[in-house]
């Protein structure tokens, strides 16, 4: 029998609805890792017992190159020998070709039809992973006027309904810090909930610096507020792989941000997504294509408004509008081109822009190249790529940082990677992640080692402490909610022992400790409530016999506070085998009064 001092359950598993669970545990395989990096150093190594170990480090670059034809249609099949790269001015000897394109409606169907839960049930597995492009929606309430933000919900809603199979996205909003609203999904039904949901309501830009505040105070802030919302969106898309193209919307870019502007490429890029250029040679940038939308639509000059009388009114007339038009547009334009991606401005079809962003950037080629110049003093080097073919048009990134700090790079590696405390109450130090602390971060990638469902039940009463009253019992609530109602999920997880390691011993019987967690963040990352409990297993041979042919099962329970927009992200973590699996539910899509349809023996 298993001996546990928690509620460890060895499952039968009876789930009304659940098609094909039995070949979700047996198609599952570990997802293989693309290399992913933007100017890498890659290490060769090999040792015996009587060979010194021999190191050799490259810088490659990889280069996105988005090729269309003269009607904006991705340009598909073309060859390596079509493409010419140089680096300021220099041809350079390419060492890898490759072309993407999205994963096909074939695929996706299949994909959608793999596994169907019932209700209130989540699982990480998924059947085909899109690895090559992913999207990333960001709604700017600190630069965009409420009346466009209302306009462009109702066009996100509208390209929901039409989004193409398969297709992964992300949704964030910024105002004073940067807000999930979404994590990736090719769910089309979550997406369009998701749009039409409170989580995705307008929000009044800050009131930044005060009413009697100077000008540049504000952009100041504003640009502070953008720099830091930007670090925290790339360290979120770091981890993925392939190329994120991001859709900004906005209505300008703070200007004290960039500066003049004038013959300089971009100098405050490093600034602009976490200042990756400076610590990965471009790791982060190269795969983050940034497509800058102005959600303002169409305008025209308000001299020309009711209000103005048609006779150039306030705003400085002709001559300031237009100047402030040419100068906004041109910093979204110098965003898209040192990212690799395209602005968009004066056109009410946002619907269409997204469209054109998802459908482009998902068709790209990627270029690797060792640069013949192997000097890595920090300078700006500017790319070139030329096709044999004349009329077509190339959005990729213009150039990068030549950056070698080994110190530096890994201190900000460790920064970004997370930080670690050795005791309750030592300061926190720069040391990697263990794998589970990583696959826990909200938003992380998550790692699919161990495939796992769970079935997440919310009570039906809601609870709320009074006074001094205590806690409910493994109520840790942080501080500003224990006053607030709360509502208990309980969590049933379910996974195929044949997943984890178990270690067998002289006495015939196996050993193995597994770990389960689960984490409720806020939308902007703050940890609301955790819980932990590491649980070992002893069994004998028999009962391991079952237990590889049952399953294995926990059961957490954890407090979540009634209102605010909320993220459950729960682990399994196979502590013999360091073997991770994990996955992030947006709370609002967990549905109270449902019977729980997992049926349990223990």
């Amino acid at each position: 029998m298993v001996r546990s001092n928690l509620r460890l359950l060895l499952l039968v598993l009876v789930l009304t609805g659940w098609v094909g669970v039995a070949n979700l545990w047996a198609q599952q395989s570990p997802p293989t890792a693309a290399p992913d990096a933007g100017v890498a150093a890659q290490g060769l190594q090999r040792r015996d017992d009587n060979v010194a170990t021999l190191r050799t480090a490259v810088r490659l670059v990889l280069l996105d190159v988005v090729v269309t034809d003269g009607k904006g249609r991705p340009v598909r099949g073309l060859k390596q020998s079509d493409f010419k790269l140089l680096e300021d001015g220099v041809p350079q000897v390419l060492s890898s070709f490759q072309e993407h394109h999205p994963i096909t409606p074939e695929e996706a169907a299949k994909a959608e039809a793999a596994v169907k839960l019932p209700p209130n049930h989540f699982t990480n597995y998924e059947p085909v992973a899109n690895e090559n492009a992913a999207t990333v929606f960001l709604l700017d309430a600190l630069d965009t006027p409420v009346q466009a933000q209302m306009y462009l919900r109702e066009q996100m809603i509208a390209y929901m309904k039409t989004v193409p199979p398969g297709t992964k996205i992300a949704i964030f909003q910024l105002d004073t810090q940067m807000h999930m609203i979404q994590e990736f999904t090719s769910d089309r039904e979550v997406l369009q909930q998701v749009v039409s949901s409170k989580r995705n309501q307008p929000v009044l830009s800050p009131l930044l610096g005060g009413p009697s505040a100077p000008n540049y105070v504000r952009e100041q802030l504003r640009q502070q507020y953008l720099t830091e919302g930007m670090q925290g969106l790339a360290r979120y898309l770091a981890p993925f792989p392939g190329r994120k193209n991001l859709i900004w919307f906005t209505a300008r870019v703070p200007m004290p941000v960039y500066g003049p502007g004038i013959d300089v490429p971009f100098p405050d890029m490093t600034s602009f997504i976490d200042d990756f250029s400076k610590t990965t040679d471009v790791l982060t940038l190269s795969r983050i294509a940034v497509y800058p939308v102005d959600a303002r639509g169409l305008q025209t000059n308000p001299a020309f408004s009711a209000a103005g009388g048609g006779r150039g009114g306030r705003g400085g007339g002709l001559g300031g509008f237009e100047t402030r038009q040419f100068y906004q547009h041109g910093d979204l334009d110098d965003v898209a081109e040192a990212t690799g991606g395209r602005a968009f401005y004066n056109t009410n079809g946002l619907k269409e822009a997204i469209a054109e962003v998802v459908d482009t950037g998902s068709n790209y080629y990627t270029l690797s190249y060792s640069p013949a110049n192997r000097i890595w003093d920090g300078g700006y080097r500017k790319l070139q790529v030329k096709l044999a073919q004349e009329g077509l048009h190339l959005e990729y990134r213009r150039g990068y940082f030549a950056r070698n700090d080994e110190v530096a790079e890994n201190r900000h590696m460790a920064q970004v990677s997370g930080q670690r405390r050795l005791l309750p109450g030592q300061p926190a130090v720069n040391l990697p992640p263990t794998s589970m602390e990583s696959a826990m971060r909200m938003g992380a990638a998550a790692p699919r080692d161990i495939v796992f469902i769970a079935d997440v039940t919310p009570s039906a009463d809601v609870s709320k402490a009074k006074g001094d009253e205590p806690l409910a019992k493994d109520n840790f609530l942080a501080k500003q909610y224990r006053k607030d109602a709360y509502r208990e999920y309980q969590i049933h997880y379910s996974l195929n022992a044949q997943q984890a390691r178990f270690m067998p011993t002289p006495d015939e019987s196996y050993h193995g400790r597994l770990e389960f967690v689960a984490v409720v963040y806020d939308n902007t990352g703050a940890v609301v409530n955790s819980k932990s409990a590491q649980v070992p297993i002893d069994v004998d041979q028999v009962t391991y016999a079952q237990m590889l042919q049952a399953g294995l099962g926990s059961v957490q329970t954890i407090a979540i506070p009634v209102k605010g927009n909320f993220f459950l992200r729960i682990g399994v973590h196979d502590m013999s085998g360091d073997r991770v699996g994990a996955l992030e539910i947006p709370v609002d899509q967990i549905k109270p009064g449902l019977p729980q349809t997992a049926q349990v023996k223990p």
